[in-house]
């Protein structure tokens, strides 16, 4: 009960702290004092519950205004998603550029990261950043999810494919010393036809945060498309996205890709 305080405007919880701090609200309240407290009667049942849970459970006005001014303290401090823009620069228009927050993330980096995308180009551009910092922390582990593409018609065995693919990101587009571990989906590699890609964009850094992304690692993707992406910096979430990959790779829907 007291949790729906979260869903509570701040300048109500303030108002409802301010009441019982003074004495204008007893602990339990009527309805007609709570309201007439308020001045409305907005969310007045949230408010409610929370100010009986309070009263069962013995709490005196003043230790209970100062539990709310606790949450209140508490959620100023979680900090809000970020959207992040791909796209043309216009007047009016103010938001963070998504080559800048792929980069700054990539270069702060000090345990994990996994970065996820459906294609890249210049992989000596797109990628060194990251491969700088895995060259400058060597304890940093990284982790690539990439999709390799069968071109319509293309009846080359799968493994060759992968061969390929490998042997192109090493050797020309890698620019790095020490390679991050990398994965594919092997469902677009069906001579039949995909049943499915590796489609997701995304970036989690050390389990703390986590970017989504439409932008694919490319120089249209990151500068020129109009593209739309959030930055959250939330450990459950980046912690779950960062979990999910890794049963997809346990459980073999992800394999690995040749590291030479």
């Amino acid at each position: 009960m007291i949790e729906g305080l979260l869903d509570v405007p701040a300048h109500l919880r303030e108002r409802l702290a301010s009441a019982l701090e003074t004495g204008v609200l007893s602990l339990p309240s009527s309805a007609a004092a709570l309201s007439s407290a308020l001045g409305t009667s907005t969310a007045r049942q949230e408010i409610a519950n929370a100010l009986d849970e309070f009263a069962r459970h013995g709490v005196s006005p003043t230790a209970a205004a100062a539990w709310i001014r606790s949450l209140e303290h508490a959620a100023a401090r979680v900090r809000r998603p970020e959207l992040v823009w791909t796209g043309p620069e216009v007047p009016g228009l103010h938001a963070r550029d998504t080559r800048r927050v792929y980069e700054e993330l990539l270069g702060s980096a000090e345990r994990t990261i996994w970065v996820s995308t459906y294609v890249f180009f210049d992989g000596p551009r797109t990628f060194e950043v990251l491969a700088r910092r895995l060259d400058e922390r060597p304890t940093l582990q990284a982790t690539l999810l990439l999709n390799i593409q069968r071109n319509r018609g293309d009846t080359t065995m799968a493994e060759h494919l992968v061969r390929a693919f490998a042997d192109r990101l090493w050797k020309r587009e890698w620019p790095g010393r020490r390679h991050p571990a990398a994965f594919y989906d092997p469902r677009s590699l069906e001579l039949d036809g995909p049943t499915g890609v590796l489609h997701a964009k995304g970036v989690v850094i050390d389990d703390e945060t986590v970017f989504l992304t439409s932008a694919n690692l490319t120089g249209a993707a990151l500068d020129r498309n109009i593209e739309l992406g959030l930055l959250v910096r939330d450990q459950a979430l980046a912690a779950s996205v960062a979990r999910h990959f890794q049963i997809l790779i346990q459980h073999g829907e992800l394999r690995p890709l040749p590291d030479s």
